[in-house]
C-alpha cells in the first residue's frame, strides 16, 4: 500500500518530494495530472537492556507455580509481584542498587525496609531499575490491559496513553503511532525483547506478555531513531504452567481462536515449553475487508545450575486482509465525515495485502559473581508482503483544467492507480553482547550496562505496478479496468551498524542519583533502484548521550531533570537536479525534559514537562522538480521541529474503583523554516491536546462476586491537514467505549467471559488526518462494534 517515487530512495529515510508550492493549499494548474507516488515509511534500530533474569532459588524452583495473570499495568504488577527476601546477597543476579527494588536498605537511618518488587520495564535502558524510580516517562501495557480493552493490534493501544497517538492506520495494513507528536520510524524505532526489529509488517501480540512504550528521546537506546519514543513487545515466556483457551467474536463476521501452554518440566522444573496458537476470521463492518490470519509461537528455556539461564523462541505469523485507503478534502472544503463503511479498495481486481513474517531468539544469561552477569541475545526476522491496492491519489478536473495534486476533486472524484508490490522480502539479524552488574568505586554505587549491538538489515524488492486506471468517487460507485503491468523500479537497501553502549545508574546520596547513557554508532548504509541506477552510499559515526538527576522526595516518589540527544540520518537522492546528490544528512534531536512521578497505596501517577527539537532539512533552488537542466536545487538544513508539552498519567485503585487517566498538552510548530507557508506552523495531523480516562467498578461487594464493568473516553483536539499556512483542520472528537468482565471459578478451571462495545455513542468523527506521500488523507472512525471474548483456564 505505499508506492514508491521514482526517484532514488534514501537508504536511512524515504525520498522526499519537492516541497509543493507554498503560498497556499489551493490545487496547482497544469495542463496534465502528473502521475505521483507514495513514498515508504522507514523505521527501525535501537537497544534496550537485557530483560532481568527469570532466575530463582531453587527451592523455589521446585515449588509448582500459582497460575497468576500476566504482567499487567504498574499497580497491578505490584501487587503480584511477590515479596523480596529480607536479605538478599549482593551477588544475586538481577540484584538492584539500594535506590529501591526487591529489598532497600538505608543505612543511615540504621534499619532495613523491605518491600514488594516494583514493577520495570526494559525499553527505558535500565531493566533493573523500579519504573516508579527510573528518571523517564514510560508506559506498560500486559497481556491483560490487553485482553480487557480489547486491543489485538499494534494500533490499538493509542486509546490507553494521551502521548500515544495515530499516524496512518487503516485496516489490512501495518501499524503506525506517533509519541509525543513524532511519527515513529518503522525500521529504527521498535524491538522485540531489547532488540531491534522492522515494523513494516502486522506484528501479532498473541503471544506478547507486554508492551512497553517509552515517551521520548530515544537517543540512548537507538543508533538512530526519530526522537518521540521506542516501542518494545515483550514476548511470553514459560514462567508458570498454564493451559488457556481463548475464543473471541467481533461484529462483521470476524471470529478468532487462541491457545496458551505453558509447562515447567524436570525434576527441579529446570525446563520451560510455552506455545501460543492463534487463528482469526478478519472481517470489519466496512465493505470487502474479509482476510485471515494465524500466529504458531514456541518459546523454551533451560536454567542451568549455578544461575544460568539459556532461553530460545521463535514465531510465525500471516496476515491476509484487503486494506482500506483513506479519504481526503473536496477541493478546498473538510467534508462531512464519511460513511465508514465504504472502502475505495472495492474494484473486481483488488486483492488483499499479505504480511508473513519468521522471527527466532537465543538469549543466554550467565551469573559471573559479586552481582555481575553476562547476557548474549541474538535474533533474526525474516518478512515477506504483497503489497496491492486499488490507491486514489490526486484529482485532475478537465474540465477546470486543474491537478489537486494533494486531495480530491470538489465533485468527489478522484485519480484511482492499480498498485501492486509483490514479493517483498526484508531480513534483520541483530546481536547484543552486554555485561551488566553493581561497582562500588569512590564511595558511590554504580549499577552498570556495558555492551555491543551489531545489526544488519537487508531489503530486496522488485519491480512494481503503479497505473494510473481512470476517476473514482467517493461513494466507492465506480468500477474501473485493471493495470498491472509492472512499469516502475522498486529500491533495494543494505544497512550494517556496530553501536556500543554504556549505561550508568549512580547513587550519589541516599536520596540523589545521577543517571549517565552513551551510545556510539558506526553506520553503513547503501541503497540502488531495481535495475541498478541511481545507487547512493554512506558511512557515518553518531554518539547519543543522555544524562539524568533524580531526587527520591518521599519512598518511591522522584523529582528528575534529563537531557538526551538522539540522531537521523538521510541521503541526497542521486539525481540530476541536486548540486549535492548522494551527500549524507545527519539530522540531530535533542529533548529536555522535568518529571515527577511516585508508586504507593494502589497508586501510580507521573507527570512531565518537555521539549523536543528535531533538525529539518529542505530543497532550495530555481528547479527542484525535474532533472532538467540539473544542477538547480541543493538540500541544505531548514529550521526545527519543536515539541513541548505537558504529560500526565495516573492510576488509582480506590475501594471497588479502579481509575486511571492520561492527558497531554502539546505545542508543536516548525521554526525557522525557509520557507514562509511553513515557519510557525502546527505540522498535520498533530492535536494540541489530547486526553484517555477510564474507569472500571468491580461488583464483589455488591454480591456479585467476579463481575466488573468499565467505561473509557477517548478525546482527541483538533488536527490539521497540512503543514501549510491556511491549512483546514477536522473538528476535535471523544469517544466512548463500554467493557464488562465476569471471572467465574469452578473447581480447577477459571472462565473469563468480556463483553465491550466501542464507540458506544456511535460517534461520526474523522479519526485523524495523516499527511502522507505528499497527500492529505482522511479516517473515519469505525461506526459502533460489539465483541465478546471466553477465556478458559483449564
Amino acid at each position: 500500500m505505499a508506492p514508491t517515487f521514482t526517484r532514488q530512495a534514501c537508504p536511512g529515510q524515504p525520498a522526499r518530494p519537492a516541497l509543493p508550492a507554498p503560498a497556499a493549499p489551493a490545487p496547482a494548474r497544469t495542463a496534465h495530472p502528473a502521475r505521483r507516488h507514495r513514498p515508504r515509511q522507514p523505521a527501525r534500530h535501537a537497544l534496550a537492556a537485557a530483560a532481568a533474569a527469570l532466575l530463582a532459588s531453587p527451592a523455589l524452583l521446585a515449588q509448582t507455580p500459582a497460575p497468576a495473570p500476566e504482567p499487567g499495568t504498574a499497580a497491578q504488577a505490584a501487587q503480584a509481584a511477590p515479596a523480596a527476601p529480607a536479605a538478599a546477597p549482593a551477588s544475586a543476579p538481577g540484584a538492584v542498587p539500594a535506590a529501591g527494588g526487591a529489598s532497600t536498605a538505608r543505612a543511615d537511618l540504621g534499619r532495613v525496609t523491605i518491600t514488594g518488587r516494583l514493577p520495570s520495564a526494559g525499553v527505558t535502558g535500565f531493566g533493573d531499575q523500579p519504573l516508579a524510580l527510573t528518571p523517564v516517562a514510560a508506559s506498560v501495557l500486559g497481556a491483560d490491559d490487553l485482553r480487557e480493552m480489547g486491543i489485538e493490534r499494534l494500533a490499538g493501544i493509542t486509546a490507553t496513553r494521551a502521548a500515544i497517538g495515530d499516524a496512518y492506520n487503516t485496516t489490512g495494513y501495518w501499524d503506525y503511532l506517533s509519541v509525543r507528536g513524532f511519527v515513529l520510524d518503522n525500521r529504527y524505532n521498535y524491538r522485540r525483547d531489547g532488540l531491534p526489529i522492522n515494523a513494516e509488517t502486522r506484528l501479532p501480540l498473541a503471544n506478547k506478555a507486554a508492551l512497553e512504550v517509552l515517551q521520548g528521546a530515544s537517543g540512548m537506546q537507538a543508533g538512530t531513531s526519530a526522537p518521540g519514543g521506542l516501542v518494545d513487545l515483550v514476548v511470553k515466556r514459560p514462567d508458570r504452567d498454564l493451559s488457556r483457551l481463548r475464543l473471541d467474536a467481533r461484529q462483521g463476521e470476524a471470529y478468532g481462536a487462541g491457545l496458551d501452554l505453558s509447562r515447567r518440566l524436570g525434576e527441579a522444573r529446570e525446563f520451560g515449553l510455552r506455545l501460543n496458537l492463534a487463528a482469526e476470521r478478519l472481517n470489519t463492518r466496512t465493505d470487502a475487508t474479509r482476510g485471515r490470519a494465524h500466529l504458531v509461537a514456541l518459546a523454551a528455556d533451560w536454567r542451568l545450575g549455578g544461575g544460568a539461564l539459556l532461553e530460545a523462541e521463535l514465531e510465525h505469523g500471516v496476515q491476509s486482509q484487503p486494506s482500506v485507503p483513506g479519504f481526503s478534502m473536496l477541493g478546498d472544503r473538510v467534508p462531512a465525515p464519511a460513511d465508514p463503511r465504504i472502502n475505495l479498495n472495492h474494484q473486481p481486481w483488488s486483492q488483499p495485502v499479505r504480511l508473513e513474517g519468521d522471527t527466532a531468539s537465543l538469549r543466554w544469561t550467565q551469573p559471573l559473581g559479586a552481582g555481575w552477569k553476562a547476557v548474549a541475545h541474538g535474533m533474526t526476522q525474516r518478512l515477506r508482503s504483497d503489497d496491492r491496492i486499488a490507491f486514489p491519489y490526486g484529482c485532475y478536473d478537465a474540465g477546470a483544467d486543474l491537478y489537486y495534486a494533494d486531495r480530491y476533486c470538489p465533485d468527489g472524484s478522484f485519480d484511482l492507480y492499480d498498485y501492486r508490490s509483490e514479493n517483498e522480502r526484508r531480513r534483520s539479524d541483530a546481536l547484543d553482547l552486554g555485561l551488566q552488574g553493581r561497582l562500588e568505586l569512590a564511595g558511590m554505587t554504580h549499577q552498570l550496562a556495558a555492551g555491543l549491538l551489531a545489526t544488519r538489515y537487508r531489503q530486496r524488492l522488485q519491480m512494481q505496478a503503479y497505473n494510473y486506471v481512470g476517476s473514482g468517487r467517493i461513494d466507492g460507485s465506480v468500477m474501473l479496468p485493471a493495470s498491472p503491468e509492472l512499469t516502475d523500479q522498486n529500491t533495494n537497501r543494505d544497512e550494517r551498524s556496530t553501536e556500543l553502549y554504556l549505561r550508568d545508574a549512580v547513587r550519589l546520596a541516599p536520596d540523589w542519583q545521577a543517571w549517565l547513557g552513551l551510545r556510539h554508532s558506526r553506520l553503513q548504509r547503501d541503497s540502488v533502484r531495481t535495475d541498478g541506477s541511481r545507487p547512493t552510499g554512506y558511512d557515518a559515526h553518531v554518539t547519543s548521550p543522555w544524562l539524568a538527576l533524580s531526587w527520591e522526595w518521599a519512598p518511591q516518589h522522584i523529582a528528575y531533570a534529563s537531557w538526551g540527544r538522539g540522531m537521523e540520518t538521510d541521503v541526497v537522492p542521486n539525481r540530476a537536479r541536486y548540486t549535492n546528490r548522494g551527500e549524507a544528512l545527519l539530522s540531530r534531536s535533542r529533548q529536555a525534559e522535568l518529571g515527577l512521578k511516585g508508586s504507593a497505596s494502589g497508586r501510580s501517577w507521573s507527570l512531565a514537562a518537555f521539549e523536543i527539537r528535531r533538525a529539518q532539512t529542505a530543497p532550495v533552488g530555481s528547479n527542484c522538480a525535474s532533472d532538467t537542466p540539473g544542477g538547480t536545487c541543493t538540500v541544505v538544513p531548514d529550521g526545527l521541529q519543536r515539541h513541548r508539552g505537558l504529560e500526565g498519567q495516573v492510576e488509582q485503585t480506590l475501594g471497588a474503583w479502579k481509575l486511571g487517566g492520561s492527558a497531554m498538552l502539546l505545542q508543536a510548530r516548525r521554526i525557522d523554516s525557509r520557507n514562509p507557508a511553513l515557519d510557525g506552523q502546527r505540522p498535520a495531523n498533530v492535536p494540541a491536546r489530547s486526553l484517555r480516562a477510564r474507569a472500571a467498578y468491580d461488583f464483589t461487594a455488591a454480591a456479585l462476586p467476579g463481575l466488573s464493568a468499565a467505561a473509557s473516553l477517548v478525546h482527541e483536539g483538533e488536527r490539521r491537514v497540512s503543514p501549510y499556512a491556511g491549512a483546514a483542520s477536522i473538528p476535535a472528537w471523544t469517544r466512548l467505549d463500554l467493557a464488562a468482565q465476569w471471572r467465574q471459578t469452578s473447581g480447577a478451571q477459571r472462565l473469563t467471559w468480556t463483553a465491550g462495545l466501542d464507540n458506544a455513542t456511535n460517534r461520526r468523527a474523522w479519526r485523524e488526518a495523516p499527511y502522507q506521500f505528499e497527500h492529505i488523507y482522511l479516517f473515519p472512525m469505525a461506526e459502533r462494534s460489539w465483541r465478546l471474548g471466553l477465556e478458559v483456564d483449564l
